[in-house]
């Protein structure tokens, strides 16, 4: 009897004997070949599991919000007894994922839904370690890897955050939400991102753009895609102001209603008066009428007057948001070394200053991003971004969990349940 043979016979008798052979056969021949698992009861199970998740949380938001109404007339449960009847609730929805796991212990996508609800109340070292049994059990899911990235992309290491999301992307590269993971990492971890692709932060940047461009390429009418692309352009120095003002042009096409549109409109209007064209951008900010907008719309407009000023008159002096004394980078990149420091002193991206000079018209306003010496939290559901809040530096996206995706844990779920 051969090796393969024997090999077979092995695999027959695994625990989960298609994928075995799959295995086996591929290892000896160099041949993959593509098996159906029969787990049909349990993935109807799961499926119903998940629906009860969902609606688990969907009556825990229920719960806050009515408390939230009543709470405001002076009535309303204690913080104490809506935190114990959530506890309760989702104690019992974690009680039946561990049910399910004991029963189909090598079920990948049941570890993987199990992660997500982990993460989703709070427990993300746990869900780490039911990310990384899901992908034991089925390393070619890149859903896995995507979820395992973001879990790095929160509690490192960095580097294993970008290899993570390159897997996915290897695996599956159609999905945009993979791209703009690694996009949003790239962004915001430069002086990782430096030392991992041996890059130097001009091309770090060039990176993290091109990524975006792939996502949007795969998912074209993606609004709050089209604008943390464009709000990226607000860290770079010099502004690629072409680059910007194409961005979120292309935004503008993709809009969904009016206020939406007019909150592009604001951000066009400033990236013109950033780079002198202040006739274009007054045409702009006179096509926002939304009272919303309105403190954002009177502010640049005396930020436009009086930089017009300035270019006319240089004796005058800057602007009151007047470019800074040198180029620097707004949006300070984000390490995964821990330092002494204050997080909100610390910056990634400091130069000598050289000597002052009239402040030419074209500088963009400088949008200052603290730097943080430890990543953000991320939640699993990427946050729909605004675009009425210019010019507040933009906010980095959340990273999107691609595998049951479902609605983030309420605040008031942070206890974890028993």
């Amino acid at each position: 009897m051969n090796e393969l043979l024997i090999g077979l016979f092995g695999a027959l008798v695994a625990t989960n004997p298609p994928l075995a052979v799959s295995n086996l056969i591929e290892r000896n021949t160099g041949v993959s070949l593509q098996i159906v698992t029969s787990n049909a009861p349990a993935e109807r199970e799961l499926d119903l599991l998940m629906a009860e998740d969902d609606a688990a949380r969907a009556e825990v938001d229920k719960w806050i919000r009515a408390n939230n109404t009543f709470a405001a007339g002076g009535a309303g449960e204690s913080d104490r007894e809506l935190n114990a009847r959530i506890r309760a609730r989702l104690g019992q929805v974690r009680e039946k994922y561990k049910d399910f796991l004991q029963r189909y212990p090598d079920f990948a996508r049941g570890h993987l839904a199990y992660g997500t609800f982990l993460n989703d109340i709070g427990q993300e070292e746990a869900a780490g370690t039911e990310y990384q049994k899901a992908l034991q059990l089925d390393p070619k899911n890149p859903a896995g890897w995507n979820d395992l990235g973001n879990y790095c992309g929160e509690f490192g290491p960095i580097t294993n955050a970008f290899a993570d999301y390159e897997k996915a992307i290897a695996l599956d590269p159609a999905e945009p939400v993979y791209y703009q993971n690694l996009a949003v990492t790239v962004y915001l971890f430069r002086t990782d991102a430096e030392a991992y692709y041996h890059l130097h932060e001009p091309r770090v940047f060039d990176k993290a753009l091109a990524l975006y461009r792939k996502a949007l390429q795969l998912d074209p009418s993606n609004f709050p895609l089209a604008t943390d692309y464009a709000e990226s352009y607000y860290g770079i120095r010099p502004l690629r102001t072409n680059d910007a003002l194409v961005a979120w042009t292309n935004a503008l096409k993709v809009a969904r209603d009016e206020f939406e549109r007019e909150g592009v409109y604001i951000h066009l209007a400033r990236v013109k008066i950033a780079a002198g064209y202040f006739d274009e951008a007054r045409a702009q900010l006179a096509a926002v009428t939304n009272p919303m907008y309105g403190d954002l719309k009177k502010r640049l407009e005396r930020n436009l007057v009086e930089r017009k000023n300035a270019a006319t008159h240089p004796a005058a002096g800057p602007a009151s948001e007047a470019a800074p004394e040198h180029s620097t980078n707004a949006a300070p990149a984000l390490t995964n070394t821990p330092v002494p420091a204050p997080l909100s002193a610390t910056s990634t991206n400091s130069f000598p200053a050289p000597v002052k000079t009239v402040v030419p018209t074209a500088e963009p306003v400088t949008n200052r991003i603290p730097a943080l010496t430890n990543p953000p939290p991320f939640s699993p559901i990427m946050a729909g971004v605004l675009t009425n809040v210019p010019p507040i530096p933009p906010k980095a996206p959340n990273l999107v969990a691609q595998a049951s995706a479902k609605p983030p844990a309420p605040e008031a779920t942070a206890t974890n349940p028993p």
